[in-house]
C-alpha cells in the first residue's frame, strides 16, 4: 500500500503537469469580452490537481496517511475482482459511445453500475439512469451548447425530441 500511494502521486502529478503544458496551447487568461479561454478550466484544474499530488506525498513521507503506515497488499481478491467488473464496464461505455451515444453509453454503465455491482433497487435503478444522462444532455447540449457525440444515427429521433425542449 505504502508503495502504492507515492507510485499513484508521482504518476498524477506527472498527468498533471502534462496537462498544464497541453493546456496551453489554448489562451489560458482571461480574454476581455469573452470571459476565460480555452485552456484556462484544464490548466487551473490540473494545477490543482498538482497540489493536491503535493499534499499527498508530504503525508506520505510524514506517514500520516493510512495507506503509508500499511504493509499490506495493495489488491485483495475481492479488490481486483472489482477492479475487473468496473474497468470492464467503462470499458464497454467507452465502446457504446460511438454505437448509441455518449448519453446512450452514460444511461448502460449507469444501469450496469447500480443494478449489477451496487445491487441497487429497481425504481432508483431506472431513475438515476434515466435522469442523469438527461441531465447531462440538457446541461451539455442546452446550456454549454457543447454536442457531444450521437451514435450511428438509430438514436436521432429521441435526441431530436429533446431538441425541442430545449430550443
Amino acid at each position: 500500500m505504502r508503495l502504492a500511494e507515492i507510485l499513484t502521486a508521482g504518476i498524477l502529478a506527472l498527468l498533471s503537469i502534462y496537462l498544464m503544458w497541453k493546456s496551453t496551447e489554448l489562451n489560458v487568461g482571461y480574454i476581455r469580452g469573452e470571459g476565460p479561454g480555452g485552456g484556462a478550466w484544464p490548466f487551473w484544474l490540473a494545477g490543482i490537481m498538482l497540489i493536491c499530488t503535493g499534499f499527498i506525498a508530504f503525508n506520505w513521507w510524514r506517514r500520516t496517511s493510512p495507506p503509508s503506515q500499511s504493509d499490506d497488499v495493495l489488491l485483495d481478491g475481492y479488490g481486483k475482482r472489482t477492479l475487473v467488473l468496473v474497468g470492464g464496464g467503462l470499458i464497454a461505455f467507452i465502446g457504446l459511445v460511438n454505437i448509441i451515444s455518449m448519453y446512450g453509453a452514460m444511461a448502460v454503465f449507469l444501469f450496469y453500475y447500480l443494478r449489477f455491482l451496487g445491487r441497487h433497487s429497481w425504481n432508483l435503478t431506472l431513475i438515476l439512469s434515466l435522469a442523469i444522462p438527461t441531465t447531462f444532455f440538457f446541461f451539455f447540449e442546452g446550456l454549454m451548447r457543447i454536442t457531444m457525440p450521437k451514435g450511428l444515427g438509430f438514436t436521432e429521433p429521441f435526441y431530436n425530441f429533446l431538441y425541442s425542449i430545449i430550443y
